[in-house]
């Protein structure tokens, strides 16, 4: 009898300790990113009565006599199913939406890490991306070294915490590329002839290296030759100053020729010029660039006319500061407006000239065992021998999830099943209670027996 009693206690310490991982799971229904903890249990272990044998003669075998001693606890798993999107239009507010771990530091050296899957991060005092408690968010620095000398960071490092600061501005870039676009009106006269209607004057406006403004004036003059245009640049004018500077032939390179199809209205002659600006020297006596820094030919820009028709229609074409194939386009000097996070971790600084910037990667971790992991609270999870280590990686990358922006994923605590849960709990506890007072009025009525 004392057996029974024993395995009743044994009952009551294992579903005390499940009931505690329901309180908890109950307790953190609404914590952000909580991983709710299942308890299992197993039978602890079993007292042989009589050993079994095996079949002898005319008769059979027997099987062994066990009476079992008890229960103890089978383990207590974190299960990481994703819980439910909440949205909050919290542009830090970050929810992972598949696998994987934000991965969070206190330390300088991020070489200590925890990770989390709350993504209820903000901006410090320093622009630093964290949580709730301060642990800097990690990530890779992306975003050039003129933007790293802005935020102070060493730009070398592999991963570091994720630093943003509107105190950087986008540097002026210089115009690489002009595209002409728009009609000639076939109609005009021989520019030889009739010169006040037989030319068609246009414009386009571009930067320079500083991000002063320059306009260029664009002159199409028709000529004897059916659907053929001679095609200059004559003069250039800084619009800050009004200073116009009248140029050369020269600083045209190649022809000055366009010639159309006449069926077609469409471009005959080679699309693409090449203006130089080398000598163009601002009403401050300074040099300034243009094009490409760094090119074999520096201060030239290049001008595609490739799009531009004849037709009988009035004459529209105009020149546009245009992207060029190394993405350059002309831009003033812009300060920050804000800060973007995309779905693939991106930390995009916008500014007031229109340029968006990718500053930083936001980096996430995958285990090949999750439940491995140790809670540390907060939250934050830490590697375990059982876990493995963690694959890092992109978010939108092979084995991850993408971010979703202003959403948190809350917790995974399903109320219903914990209740279940804990009426199943009570019912087993007041059984296992049974058994001892049970076995206690059993022990009574042997001791009764000497009266």
């Amino acid at each position: 009898m004392m057996r029974s009693m024993y395995s009743g206690v044994s009952g009551l310490r294992i579903h005390q300790i499940k009931m505690d991982v329901i309180g908890n799971n109950i307790a953190n229904v609404n914590t952000i990113g909580y991983k709710r903890g299942q308890s299992s249990f197993q039978e602890a272990f079993s007292q042989i009565i009589k050993g079994s044998s095996a079949p002898s003669g005319g008769a059979g075998g027997t099987n062994p006599m066990q009476i079992g001693l008890g229960l103890q606890l089978g383990n207590i798993n974190t299960i990481h199913t994703e819980g439910a999107i909440q949205r909050t239009n919290n542009p830090t507010d970050l929810m992972i939406n598949g696998n994987g771990f934000f991965m969070v530091s206190d330390d300088s050296s991020v070489e200590e890490r925890f990770y989390t899957r709350a993504g209820n991060f903000n901006f410090d005092v320093n622009g630093n991306l964290v949580t709730s408690n301060g642990y800097r968010v990690l990530g890779e620095y992306i975003g050039g070294a003129d933007y790293a000398n802005y935020l102070g960071i060493d730009y070398s490092k592999e991963m570091d915490g994720i630093k943003v600061s509107k105190a950087i501005s986008s540097p002026a870039m210089a115009s690489a590329l002009v595209e002409v676009k728009g009609n000639l009106d076939s109609r005009l006269p021989d520019y030889a002839v009739d010169a006040e209607n037989g030319e068609y004057i246009t414009d386009a406006y571009i930067k320079d290296s500083l991000g002063n403004s320059h306009k260029l004036e664009l002159r199409f003059e028709k000529t004897a030759t059916a659907n053929q245009w001679t095609f200059s640049i004559p003069s250039i004018t800084n619009v800050a100053t009004g200073e116009t500077e009248t140029y050369a032939a020269t600083h045209l390179a190649g022809t000055t020729t366009v010639t159309f199809d006449g069926a077609t209205g469409a471009i005959t002659t080679s699309p693409d010029f090449t203006l130089d600006l080398s000598g163009y020297i601002t009403a401050q006596g300074l040099g300034v660039n243009f094009g490409t820094p760094g090119a074999a030919t520096p201060n030239q820009i290049q001008l595609d006319l490739s799009t531009i028709t004849q037709f009988a229609n009035d004459s529209s074409a105009k020149g546009y500061d245009a992207v060029d194939d190394n993405g350059q386009m002309g831009r003033s000097a812009g300060s920050v407006t804000g800060f973007t996070i995309s779905d693939d971790g991106k930390v995009i600084a916008s500014f007031d000239n229109g340029v968006k910037k990718e500053l930083w990667q936001i980096k996430l971790a995958s285990f090949d065992n999750s439940a491995g992991l140790i809670k540390s609270g907060a939250n934050f999870f830490e590697k375990s021998p059982n876990s493995g280590e963690p694959k890092i990686g992109n978010p939108k990358g092979s084995g991850f999830g993408a971010i979703a922006p202003g959403a948190l994923e809350m917790s995974n605590v399903d109320l219903s099943m914990e209740f279940t849960e804990m009426i199943s709990t009570q019912r087993g506890f007041q059984a296992n209670s049974r058994i001892i007072t049970t076995t206690d009025e059993m022990l009574q009525e042997l001791a009764n027996m000497k009266r």
